[in-house]
């Protein structure tokens, strides 16, 4: 008898695998349909903290990720022992942690977040009068600290993929269309290029964004984020013009590598069973990172008790 399979993609995976999908979505649309989910079987076609994420939200599961190098440089870049000494120097701090981060990091963490509920759940946490350390991404920390005027203490890693978009070749790239010119970005991306934005907000917000554009359509609009989303973009309002933001003078070719691994082949073999299980992470491992993505999902949800 076969077993129930589910496949779920990112937005940044290349369209062939959204195609291949039974769920397309960002990290918190697929955080919640994994852990709702009653297959048997979760492929997850992102990289690996999203397998962990789902594994720890439907430990039922069997959770298989299609190639073992989908990592993330906001996990590579993060030292856990040298994250648990930081978070002991600010120990009266409340620790919230971007998805973006892998099981050991989230299970050090007292709330996790998206970049679409980061700035509700940080103002909420401020509302209650608590003092907050943000990890892993500093771009996105300095964006909130920038924008609310915060002083959060914050991790030093970036996301390789958004910490490439440049000020200075976006600016020629602006003056080298004609008519209206809009920048949209996501908050990984460097603080320079965000003061420059339309709108700062998550992958989904981002197509949002697109989808109810009601300017000319002869405008120009920037995305600043992995070029996976333009495919959806495209299929959305394929009457705008939509181009990824310049990483440096004449170049829009900004890919994550990893999320690319997610190739047919891999993803056909992770469907037979043929892949990395997430079949690692203890119960204790498991409980330890739980509990602050169930606080964010509990307040996505309308919880507002949660702090």
């Amino acid at each position: 008898m076969s077993r129930r399979v589910v496949t779920l993609a990112h937005y940044y995976t290349a369209p062939e695998i959204q195609k291949m999908a039974d769920k397309v979505g960002d990290s918190l649309e697929l955080s919640l349909f994994a852990k709702q989910s009653d297959a048997e079987v979760i492929v997850f076609a992102g990289v690996r903290f999203m397998a962990e994420t789902a594994k720890i939200l439907n430990p039922r599961a069997e959770v298989i990720l299609p190639d073992r190098g989908s990592t993330c440089s906001l996990v590579t870049q993060t030292d856990v022992n040298d994250l648990k000494r930081w978070r002991e120097e600010h120990s009266d701090y409340v620790h919230v942690s971007y998805i973006n981060s892998s099981a050991e990091h989230k299970a050090l963490s007292d709330w996790i977040v998206t970049s679409r509920n980061v700035d509700d759940i940080i103002a909420h946490l401020y509302s209650k009068g608590r003092k907050v350390i943000f990890s892993p991404d500093r771009n996105m920390g300095a964006y909130l600290n920038f924008q609310y005027g915060y002083d959060m203490p914050l991790w030093s890693a970036v996301c390789e993929v958004h910490d490439k978009f440049n000020e200075e070749a976006l600016l020629t790239a602006m003056q080298e269309v004609e008519g209206s010119v809009y920048l949209i970005a996501h908050p990984e991306s460097p603080l320079p290029v965000l003061k420059r934005a339309n709108y700062v907000g998550s992958t989904s917000g981002m197509l949002k964004w697109i989808i109810d554009f009601s300017g000319d359509s002869n405008s120009t609009i920037f995305v600043a984020t992995e070029d996976g989303i333009l495919y959806n973009m495209g299929l959305a309002r394929p009457d705008l013009k939509i181009a990824q933001a310049p990483i440096y003078a004449g170049c829009q070719c900004n890919q994550c590598p990893y999320m690319k691994l997610n190739t047919i082949e891999a993803v056909k073999r992770a469907q037979s069973g043929d892949g990395i299980k997430i079949d690692y992470l203890t119960e204790a491992q498991m409980n330890a990172a739980r509990a602050p993505i169930e606080k964010m999902l509990a307040f996505s949800q309308g919880d507002r008790s949660v702090w």
